[in-house]
């Protein structure tokens, strides 16, 4: 399994609109290109220097090579609004992991 990370710090100024954009708007349209199989929202807890709010959404998708799928079919697009609604408000870095395995207690 795949984790498609996006790191997100967005503008306090913001913060409204870009959550209710996320969860009812962007995350959802993200999950019908069926590239992913589920997503997870966080806030980072740590404060950052800079200001604003962090969050970290996390796409599930079963393999390397859906992902690269995602890139070439979906990705530009699915970038552009967020960039046209928020601009300079936002900044996001992505990052890439591959689930090895999963821990549960005894």
């Amino acid at each position: 399994m795949i984790i498609y990370n996006v790191t997100i710090n967005i503008d306090d100024t913001v913060r409204e609109q870009w959550l209710t954009w996320m969860t009812e708007k962007h995350i959802p349209e993200m999950l019908k290109t069926g590239k992913f199989t589920k997503a997870k929202m966080v806030k980072v807890l740590i404060v950052e220097e800079m200001g604003g709010t962090t969050y970290s959404v996390q796409y599930f998708t079963e393999s390397k090579a859906m992902l690269e799928r995602y890139y070439k079919e979906d990705a530009p697009k699915m970038r552009e609004e967020g960039l046209q609604l928020f601009g300079d408000k936002m900044l996001a870095f992505r990052t890439e992991l591959e689930l090895l395995k999963e821990f549960k207690p005894a």
